[in-house]
């Protein structure tokens, strides 16, 4: 059962008499244990909830359109705690993370509810049978799975539990019911790569059409990882193999399933120094958010936003701003940032790469930079009116950076109004010559 915490005022629940601190313990007589059983089984025009509160248990019938929500605020998202991870994943970053930071910075999500609900990716050591029969009874689609390796013995050691092969089991359920499964390879040099990468895309090609999408990342090094099993970053070489690698395997699945299903992160081109697929190639982007295709993504819409600049805005109007970014994605940034200046001659622009001293020089995404490292390699540096930054240097709130250096602190250290921007190039354009 779930407890109530507030009722909207004129919502169906306050005309039924619904009240804070009353408990939901069924709806239709299905048991409520969270937030995906409570909205499964509210669907219909009318439901009746059995409710306990204070010594009483009784009905109530709640009317409402179909699908429409009746107005009851919980304690928390999921009407429930969130499920940690058990894994002791040989390349887990949060285990790199230094002390000292808040402490949601060191949770370990995994939960197959979020997954379904935000996006997450979840490793299946932690789900039951009941859990996947519930997956598969309420048609949860599109789940996402962090899978690294079919191989059950390689996918034990990696994530240091034993129960780490058998769970692909749940996979393979989910599969074959027709659950839409999107999957990560988060790659280790010299541990699930090669002749082990090559099993675990023709295992998941197989699972198509249920499998959408695959992403293979590579493993994300800290300097902080004193005690933890030794990893080492791919070189430029490499990264060109294991582009090569995963692309021969786009063939086959395009002449097998019309889909290539396979895509490499961002991360590997950019270290490869091979330039980007075209947009075709990404399909539809389904995996965009985990670093892959953003940047090309990015481009052709700020191409797009660039063509109808001179009737969006007043283009000789005087600008003066600069961006901050990462290692990785400086050239790009930088590139348009120069097309801006070349069709908007008023605008004064710099670009800053910021280095990442925190986590360490391997480290090059621009959503790990942090406030301090921010505010030390800007101090005294010409930022113009304006500082941009991506929006993913901080967390959702749009107010910390991972060091929790807010956003606030950051403008009163380098004396700057800063601004961040969604991985958009429409958006970017429009903040760069819109004005305010």
């Amino acid at each position: 059962m779930v407890e109530v915490t507030a009722v909207e005022k004129g919502s169906p629940a306050s005309r039924a008499g619904l009240l804070p601190g009353d408990y939901i313990i069924s709806i239709d007589g299905h048991e409520i244990n969270d937030v995906l059983d409570y909205r499964y089984y509210l669907t219909p025009r009318a439901v009746k909830l059995k409710i306990h509160r204070g010594p009483e248990l009784f009905d109530v019938t709640v009317h409402k359109e179909e699908y429409a929500d009746i107005g009851l605020g919980f304690s928390s998202y999921l009407m429930d705690r969130s499920r940690t991870c058990r894994n002791n994943c040989i390349f887990c970053f949060i285990d790199q993370n230094p002390p000292g930071m808040r402490d949601t910075v060191y949770f370990k999500d995994d939960d197959s509810r979020m997954s379904f609900l935000t996006g997450s990716y979840i490793t299946l050591t932690n789900l039951s049978d009941k859990d996947v029969d519930r997956i598969i009874e309420m048609k949860m689609s599109p789940v996402n799975v962090s899978v690294h390796t079919t191989d059950p013995a390689l996918r034990c050691e990696m994530m240091k539990n034993r129960f780490a092969g058998d769970s692909l089991r749940h996979m393979y359920r989910m599969a074959e019911a027709g659950t839409e499964l999107h999957c990560q390879i988060v790659l280790c040099r010299g541990i699930n790569d090669g002749a082990a990468l090559d099993r675990t895309i023709s295992d998941l090609a197989a699972l198509a059409p249920a499998v959408k999408s695959v992403s293979v990342v590579p493993a994300g090094l800290t300097k902080h990882r004193a005690g933890l099993y030794p990893l080492t970053p791919f070189t430029p070489e490499e990264c060109g193999a294991v582009i090569a690698q995963v692309d021969a395997a786009r063939e086959k699945c395009r002449a097998a399933h019309g889909s290539g299903i396979f895509c490499c992160s961002d991360e590997f081109y950019l270290k490869a120094g091979i330039p980007l697929p075209d947009a075709d190639y990404y399909e539809d982007y389904p995996q965009l958010e985990n670093g892959v295709g953003m940047i090309r993504s990015m481009g052709d819409e700020f191409r797009r936003a660039v063509e109808f600049a001179g009737e969006d805005f007043d283009l000789s109007k005087k600008r003066r701003c600069s961006v901050a970014t990462g290692h990785a994605a400086y050239g790009f940034i930088k590139s348009l940032a120069d097309e801006l200046c070349r069709i908007s001659p008023a605008l004064e622009m710099n670009v800053y790469r910021i280095d990442n001293e925190f986590f360490g020089p391997e480290i090059t995404v621009a959503g790990l930079v942090t406030g301090g490292d921010l505010i030390s390699q800007l101090k005294g540096r010409e930022l113009g009116d304006r500082l941009f930054i991506p929006s993913v240097m901080l967390r959702y709130e749009n107010d910390l950076f991972l060091d929790d250096v807010s956003l606030e602190d950051a403008e009163r250290e380098l004396g700057v109004k800063i601004v961040y921007v969604n991985n958009d190039g429409y958006e970017f354009v429009n903040a760069i010559l819109g004005g305010d």
